[in-house]
């Protein structure tokens, strides 16, 4: 993992109390950062936060639907309350929804995935750029997906979504810029979380559903390997990479 000094910056994490968010927040903790993480689950945010601070990390739980207006404007708020300022977002929460093939796929199931996945990153942007442009710096990773790419069988709401990230990412990308301000996003392939095992189950139980998450490199990520990625992209080494996906899959998107 990459050696940046995050020493005295602040780094607001959503979807941070488990997986690939859990990952970054930890990352970031261990390069000396103070961390805001967010998250539905007001349990996990505990762990979550009881982990930080056993690295000697200055950090807040904060609980919110990412979906939801009042709870985006409750975690910026209370991020500024705490520490002053937002150095780096990981706009990271995300859900999976269910796997059953378009005609099949449940309309409010497509919403609440959408809504999530979506909105959820939209709202994100929408209020915590003006926070970095009143800064006048500031980056934001967006996680996407191998899905932000490619099609998949059984995933049509988590395909979609996957690929709005990225045209947010691009179009944010390109408004703030000149205000120094940079965002990318990330799009990593199968990675140990959760949301893989939720997706191999359903897939497990949808005779001829693909079900091929094969690499070249005979394995998927972990967690903290995808951390790694967004360390990068937030450190000054990445100074001039903007409006970009930086894909994280082992090789696989190269068969």
């Amino acid at each position: 993992m990459i050696k940046a000094d995050f020493s005295g910056r602040v780094v607001l994490v959503t979807g941070g109390a488990m997986g690939i968010g859990l990952a970054i927040c930890r990352a970031f903790a261990e390069a000396g950062a103070r961390i805001a993480c967010v998250d539905v689950d007001a349990a996990a945010g505990a762990a979550a936060l009881e982990q930080l601070r056993g690295q000697g990390c200055e950090a807040l739980f904060v609980e919110a639907d990412v979906s939801d207006v009042a709870g985006v404007r409750r975690y910026v708020q209370a991020t500024l309350d705490a520490f002053g300022q937002i150095d780096v977002f990981a706009n990271n929460a995300g859900i999976e929804g269910v796997v059953l093939n378009v005609t099949d796929y449940p309309e409010e199931v497509f919403d609440k995935v959408m809504s999530v996945n979506v909105r959820g990153v939209f709202l994100g942007l929408k209020y915590v750029l003006p926070v970095m442009l009143s800064q006048g710096s500031g980056v934001v990773v967006n996680t996407g997906s191998t899905g932000s790419h490619i099609g998949a069988t059984g995933v049509c709401a988590y395909i979609a979504s996957k690929h709005a990230v990225l045209g947010l990412t691009r179009t944010a990308a390109l408004e703030v810029a000149a205000h120094g301000i940079r965002i990318n996003a990330i799009c990593p392939g199968g990675t140990r979380t959760r949301l893989l095992q939720s997706l191999n189950e359903q897939r497990d139980a949808a005779a001829g559903l693909d079900t091929n998450f094969a690499t070249p490199n005979g394995r998927i990520a972990e967690p903290e390997e995808i951390a790694g990625a967004v360390v990068f992209l937030a450190s000054d080494e990445a100074r001039h990479i903007i409006g970009q996906s930086l894909i994280l899959d082992g090789g696989r998107l190269a068969m």
